[in-house]
């Protein structure tokens, strides 16, 4: 199996995972080069991941070895190094959300296919045993007919741990834009595209205190809604309730449930590549927890990089496609432009629920 050259840029919080499942996890992937705004942060990564380059994202981008650019800057910088890298003839994988704006995200769409380029965007947590496991289930109709759902994901905000948290209180940020692509993402690759969101959204502190060592202390204002309620009328008929929110301190609120025809099934934590997977049939008494059939129940962020370098040999479209990453973009701005709007909100993209992967896939490889 050929190994694609990777080049990494943004060597941050998240990267550590990239570069060690890039660069040992899976067998068609060599992270080649790798850049920083800050120098010295690549060269540290550099030197712990074994990668052979150090370079300037221009220097990256202008590299004829290079055929994947993995995007893992902050938000705000994510259109403009995507279209860069489009542009200078590589595929582009970027973490999530896939840009700032709607428009800025159906651009890089439309510029991949013009230039038969691929743009793919995280999460790719879809692709690990748990979820995979899960759509399976549904797809064999252990559970009916999908009916409804429920997506919750509520915790007090990231600035009690994170080295930088300011971002998440600004443009791009809070919850349903850093923690939403996990929930709607899932819920995409198990119920399929969406039709119409409802939403209502809140900003319940106008100021953070950053309590992580670094910037101990530091009040950071909040611009943009840090709780974001409503419902999904999905293209198939179900209906899901979900709620994201940083003001919440503790509670007892499930992750992601699918309710069918025929049973309940309780998905993991979609933040999470495994279980446990629990289903209920209509008419059993209690949960039973369903052994994982699919491989990569651990952390495997860059399986859709992996995805990718896999599709540029064959010519099928992978799975964490930039059709999916903008359908669940739009998902994510109706929200607030419904709350804003006071109306319902009807969605303009639409996406390819994604394949699941094969059974029996050995670690490693992708097909």
């Amino acid at each position: 199996m050929r190994k694609v050259k990777v080049g990494i840029v943004g060597c941050g919080n998240i990267s550590g995972i990239y570069f060690e499942n890039l660069t040992g996890t899976f067998v068609n992937t060599e992270v080649y080069a790798c850049a920083d705004l800050d120098p010295e942060r690549a060269a540290q990564a550099a030197e712990k991941y074994g990668v052979p380059h150090v370079w300037t994202t221009e220097e990256l981008l202008a590299s004829e070895e290079i055929e994947i650019v993995v995007n893992l800057t902050t938000p705000n910088f994510h259109f403009d190094v995507c279209k860069q890298a489009l542009l200078a003839g590589k595929h582009v994988y970027v973490e999530k959300p896939l840009s700032l704006t709607l428009e800025n995200g159906t651009e890089l769409v439309k510029l991949a296919k013009e230039k038969n380029l691929f743009v793919g965007c995280a999460p790719d947590t879809f692709l690990g045993g748990g979820l995979q496991t899960c759509a399976k289930l549904i797809a064999d109709g252990y559970i009916g007919e999908p009916v409804a759902a429920t997506a919750f994901m509520l915790c007090h905000g990231h600035e009690s741990w994170h080295p930088d948290p300011e971002f998440y209180y600004q443009a791009g940020g809070g919850p349903m834009f850093d923690m939403g692509p996990y929930y709607l993402t899932a819920l995409v690759s198990l119920l399929g595209p969406a039709k119409t969101v409802c939403g209502i959204t809140k900003t319940s502190f106008a100021t953070r205190t950053i309590t992580s060592e670094k910037k101990f202390g530091k009040v950071v204002d909040v611009e943009v809604p840090t709780h974001v309620a409503g419902t999904i009328e999905f293209a198939s008929g179900a209906v899901a309730t979900m709620i994201t929110s940083f003001d919440v301190w503790h509670s007892t609120l499930p992750r992601i449930e699918i309710y069918g025809s025929l049973g309940t099934l309780i998905v993991p934590d979609p933040n999470t590549f495994g279980g446990p997977v629990l289903l209920r049939p209509a008419h059993s008494t209690e949960f039973q927890e369903i052994p994982l059939i699919y491989n990569y129940a651990g952390n495997s962020r860059g399986i859709g990089v992996a995805d990718m370098a896999r599709c540029i040999g064959t010519g099928d479209t992978p799975r964490a496609n930039g059709e999916l990453a903008n359908h669940v973009l739009e998902i994510m701005h109706a929200f607030h432009t419904s709350s804003d709007t006071k109306r319902y909100a009807e969605l303009a993209t639409r996406c390819e629920q994604p394949k699941l992967l094969p059974l029996g896939l050995v670690k490693g490889y992708l097909e």
